[in-house]
């Protein structure tokens, strides 16, 4: 059992229909057909959704995307149609709201990874594979791949696991021209943040995207290279044969798995509240990764 320790209740606005809440993620329609996308302070670790919030977390997110879909804009389009707050929205939404293109989505997570960890990592070990790509031996926790790879996974519901799937079983599910557009469109983008980041001391081991179809045009959507999607780890400190440090959930998890905590993962009890310094040192990663990649302070 996962999901939602407290599952919030959305805030009615005049004018947007609520559609959906996610783990981040508040997602509404306006009268005109397009979504509106809010992301809360809310924080997620081991499929749980946790009672405690990260402050300015989703305006991090939010305003990274938004720097991330300049940088990336000759390679791809992306959903976002304005940052303007829908009246009638509570003053708090402000800079963490999009007003999107409604896109016919494609139900794939598209992952790249340039660095080998995580899910990853354990089908390595036992194959020597990733989603059944062949990799050489010898490598370990952290090690740089020859070439990235791209991933594919199946998206979960709240609460679940994404599963890895092959690229086959991804043209399968969407058409072979849609995975192609997938691959290429997933490297293209990873390639270019992988070296963004690395000129401001950051390794970007790997993300994940969401795509969707405006007619026949295929469109970036969601959030792109955030810690919340994305692996960060600090160039200086790399050093492959165990798990990197990260700018990311890493001060949550381990604290979660402490026992500090008091709690067990393996249990269906859902975890407890986070400590004040917990919440400080994680606030403090997720700004911290905002300035070195964008070089603008957050205020």
């Amino acid at each position: 059992m996962s999901g939602f320790v407290e599952k919030p209740e959305p805030i009615q606005v005049p004018g947007l229909v609520h559609l959906h809440t996610g783990k981040v993620r508040e997602l509404y329609q306006n009268e005109a057909g397009d979504l509106v996308m809010v992301a809360s302070d809310r924080i997620s670790a081991f499929d749980w959704v946790l009672p405690t919030e990260i402050p300015d977390k989703g305006r991090v997110l939010t305003q990274l995307s938004l720097w991330w879909f300049e940088q990336i804009a000759d390679l791809i389009p992306n959903h976002v149609l304005s940052t303007d707050l829908p009246a009638g929205a509570p003053a708090d939404w402000a800079g963490r709201t999009l007003v999107c293109k409604s896109l016919q989505m494609v139900p794939v997570e598209a992952v790249a990874r340039g660095y080998l960890t995580g899910s990853g990592l354990l089908e390595y070990n036992e194959s020597r594979t990733v989603c059944g790509l062949a990799l050489p031996e010898g490598l370990v926790d952290g090690s740089e791949l020859p070439a990235p790879i791209f991933t594919p996974a199946t998206k979960a519901e709240v609460g679940e696991h994404d599963e890895n799937v092959s690229y086959e079983e991804v043209a399968r599910q969407v058409g072979a021209d849609t995975a192609a557009q997938l691959r290429q469109a997933t490297l293209a983008v990873y390639a270019r943040g992988r070296d963004i980041a690395r000129d401001r001391g950051i390794i970007l081991a790997d993300t994940k995207f969401e795509f969707g179809f405006d007619g026949e045009t295929l469109v970036l959507a969601d959030e792109i290279l955030t810690p919340d999607s994305s692996r960060f780890w600090p160039a200086d400190l790399w050093e492959p044969g165990h798990a990197q440090p990260s700018y990311d959930k890493q001060f949550v998890r381990d604290w979660l798995t402490s026992p500090a905590s008091g709690w067990d993962r393996k249990s269906e009890q859902p975890p407890p509240p986070l400590p004040q310094e917990v919440v400080d040192a994680t606030r403090a990663k997720y700004v911290e990764a905002y300035e070195r990649l964008t070089g603008t302070s957050w205020s």
